[in-house]
C-alpha cells in the first residue's frame, strides 16, 4: 500500500502534468484523485503523440486501469466536467470518474463575478474561472454542493471512503495537487495567491486521507520558474532574456504569456519544508540545458546539469528522483530505485 501526493513547488506550471502521466502510467495506482482549488489550474498532458489540456479530470487518466476521483475540497464546474468527459472519451473516463458529493459547485454567476471584479481580474490576475467567488460562497455556507446537482447524480461517491478502503486493502492511491506552493492562500505571495492553501497537507484533506496514511510527497520544480499574473517574483528576468534562453511560455488555461525567472533555491527550500517533500521531480532540464534533451540516463547528463541537480539536493536535503529531459514520457530519468 502506498499513498503518494504530488505538489507544485512554485507558482504552478512546473510540468506536473507530464510527471503525473509518467508516474501513473508506470506505477499504475488503483485510484488517482484530484485535489486543489478547481478548474482555475490547467495541466498539460502529452501521451502517444497527442496533447491534452485539462482543468478538472485527473491528469493520470492515461492509466485506464485506475478509478479517477475528484476530492471534496475541489470546486467543480459542471460545464468543464462534462466537456472533459467527452474530450477524453477514448480513454473511457465516463465509466471511471467519480465526484465527491461534498464538492462545492461553480455557477455561471461565479465566473461573472470573477471576470468583472477589478480587484480579482486586474490586480490579482485571476483566471476568471469563478473559483474565488465560489470558495467565498463556500465559506459563507451558501454554495451548492455536487450531491444536490441532478446531472451529477451518476458520478457522486464518497471519495474519502473509497480512498481509505483502497489503502486498507493494500492498494495504491495517487493524489494530484494543482497549482503551486507560492500560490497558497497561507504561505504564498499574499494577496497575489489563489483562494485556498495549495500544500500537501491540504491536498490530503481535500481527498479525505489522514497524514499517517501518506507515504510520499513528490514536489515538482521546473529548472527555471514561471508565474502568470501579478505579484512578487524575486528571480524574474526580462522577456527578452527569456526569449534568448528559449524559455518563454504561455498559460494552459488563460493563454497569457508567463513571467519567467531563474531557479529560486530559497523558495525551493521553503517549499520542501512546508510540503514535507520526500522526493523532487525536476522538469524542463532540456530547455535550460539543451545538450541534455531526450537524455534517458543520468550518466549522460552534462557536468553542468549534474551540478545543478546536486546543488538542489544539497540545499533542500531532498533527493531528485525524477528528471524530465523532454515532453515525451520516455524522455525521463527515473532514479527512485537508486535513491530511495
Amino acid at each position: 500500500m502506498t499513498c503518494s501526493i504530488l505538489t507544485g513547488g512554485a507558482w504552478g506550471d512546473e510540468g506536473k502534468g507530464k510527471c503525473i502521466t509518467y508516474l501513473c502510467n508506470n506505477d499504475k495506482p488503483d485510484i488517482i484523485a484530484r485535489a486543489g482549488v478547481g478548474p482555475n489550474a490547467g495541466h498539460s498532458v502529452e501521451f502517444n503523440g497527442e496533447k491534452y489540456g485539462l482543468r478538472l479530470i485527473p491528469s493520470g487518466f492515461v492509466h485506464t486501469g485506475a478509478k479517477l476521483m475528484i476530492g471534496a475540497g475541489v470546486l467543480v464546474d459542471p460545464e468543464v466536467f462534462f466537456h472533459e468527459l467527452e474530450y477524453l472519451n477514448k480513454y473511457d473516463v465516463k465509466g471511471r470518474t467519480l465526484v465527491d458529493g461534498r464538492c462545492a459547485i461553480i455557477k455561471p454567476e461565479h465566473r461573472e463575478r470573477d471576470k468583472h471584479s477589478d480587484y480579482l481580474s486586474k490586480k490579482i490576475g485571476s483566471t476568471g474561472s469563478g473559483c474565488g467567488p465560489a470558495n467565498s460562497d463556500r465559506v459563507l455556507r451558501i454554495a451548492d454542493l455536487a450531491k444536490d446537482v441532478p446531472e451529477l447524480e451518476d458520478y457522486i461517491t464518497d471519495v474519502s471512503l473509497a480512498i481509505n478502503e483502497t489503502l486498507d486493502e493494500g492498494n495504491d492511491v495517487f493524489v494530484e495537487g494543482s497549482q503551486g506552493f507560492s500560490l497558497s492562500l497561507y504561505y504564498g505571495t499574499y494577496p497575489y495567491v489563489t483562494s485556498k492553501d495549495t500544500c500537501a497537507s491540504t491536498f490530503a484533506a481535500d481527498v479525505g486521507v489522514g497524514p499517517t496514511k501518506v507515504d510520499e510527497v513528490i514536489t515538482v520544480f521546473k529548472s527555471y520558474i514561471t508565474r502568470v499574473g501579478a505579484g512578487p517574483f524575486p528571480t524574474e528576468i526580462t522577456q527578452e532574456e527569456a526569449e534568448a534562453k528559449n524559455i518563454e511560455e504561455y498559460g494552459v488555461v488563460t493563454g497569457r504569456r508567463r513571467r519567467v525567472g531563474l531557479f529560486d533555491m530559497d523558495l525551493a527550500k521553503e517549499s520542501c519544508r512546508i510540503n514535507g517533500t520526500t522526493q523532487i521531480a525536476l522538469t524542463c532540464v532540456d530547455k535550460l540545458y539543451p545538450d541534455c534533451a531526450k537524455t534517458q540516463d543520468f550518466s549522460d547528463l552534462s557536468g553542468e546539469t549534474k551540478k545543478f541537480i546536486d546543488d538542489i539536493q544539497t540545499e533542500t536535503g531532498v533527493p531528485v528522483t525524477i528528471i524530465s529531459t523532454g515532453p515525451d514520457l520516455k524522455d525521463t530519468i527515473d532514479l527512485r530505485d537508486e535513491l530511495l
